[in-house]
């Protein structure tokens, strides 16, 4: 069902993953540029935290650069919103390293991607295959602390809340304290959390629930819990076509399968790269983004990848 669902949601990964290599590209080359600025303000809704794309100063002076590169060696700073707060510089690419790490997981169902507006904030939707939320389709938000990774645990909330002992029924909110009590950076991703998130429509807890009504009615009333569920899932797909809550150019939206349009995405999910035999001598397959023209050693040689 994801295969036809999530054709929209493609060509924006598609072209933000484009994106996010060109960016990578250009901080390669910039990455001396940086300036003492990046330890301005860091709230969410600062200038500097408007969108992955910004544009760096110019080239600084020589004290400048040894200046940064100290800063580089160990980036937490003191600020008054923490104990420790990470530049924004360097943590858009603690989250652009989060981001690269969700394909390599390959969550059954499960895909996010960051706003347009602001790397703290994710967009993401579960497809659910089986189980009592069977042919479920949940959108979700992703809220990032702005000390991260030294803050608290990311929060995770359903638009609209979904019916689940681990769901708050008037927020949306997820109960995440039992599979991470506390954030541990380095230790924890947010692909675990993703991760932590698609189990519980398979393997439904009912101690210390965020919802009590959804809990007691697991516990004594199947019948009636699965009821409950089955009533969520089709309010779910009946609302699949419908705008997102938040106006954002990296919202996920659905819109019905057009063979003209879709088939050629369609061929591409089902042909896997990874188990389709390699042809080259080495038998390497080629993946990523590669800057450097066939044929030339020149670094940055090829315009486009």
């Amino acid at each position: 069902i994801d295969s036809h669902f999530m054709m929209c949601d493609i060509k924006v990964q598609s072209s933000f993953s484009k994106s996010l290599g060109a960016r990578y590209k250009y901080h390669c080359l910039m990455l001396s540029a940086m300036s003492s600025e990046s330890d301005g303000d860091l709230s969410r809704n600062s200038p500097s935290r408007r969108s992955l794309r910004k544009i760096l100063p110019s080239l600084p002076d020589m004290e400048t650069q040894f200046t940064m590169s100290s800063k580089l060696i160990d980036p937490r700073a003191a600020s008054p919103k923490g104990t420790h707060c990470y530049t924004p510089f360097y943590q858009e690419y603690l989250l652009l390293a989060e981001y690269n790490l969700l394909p390599k997981q390959r969550l059954p169902g499960v895909y996010a991607i960051p706003s347009s507006k602001t790397p703290l904030d994710w967009f993401g939707v579960i497809f659910v295959h089986q189980g009592l939320y069977q042919e479920g389709i949940f959108r979700f938000k992703i809220v990032i602390p702005e000390n991260f990774p030294d803050g608290e645990c990311p929060k995770v909330f359903f638009v609209p809340p979904v019916f689940h002992p681990m769901i708050d029924y008037r927020t949306g909110e997820v109960d995440l304290s039992k599979g991470f009590p506390k954030w541990r950076r380095n230790i924890h991703h947010l692909w675990q959390l993703l991760g932590y998130v698609r189990r519980m429509f398979y393997r439904i807890e009912s101690e210390n629930p965020f919802n009590s009504d959804a809990a007691h009615l697991y516990r004594t009333d199947m019948a009636g819990f699965s009821c409950k569920v089955g009533e969520c899932v089709s309010s779910s797909r009946k609302s699949v076509y419908d705008p997102p809550p938040e106006n954002d150019e990296h919202s996920i939206r659905f819109s019905p399968f057009d063979p003209e349009i879709h088939s050629s995405f369609l061929r591409s999910l089902k042909t896997d790269p990874i188990s389709e035999p390699c042809n080259s001598p080495d038998k390497t397959t080629d993946t990523g983004y590669s800057w450097v023209q066939p044929g030339s050693l020149q670094p940055f040689s090829k315009l486009e990848s």
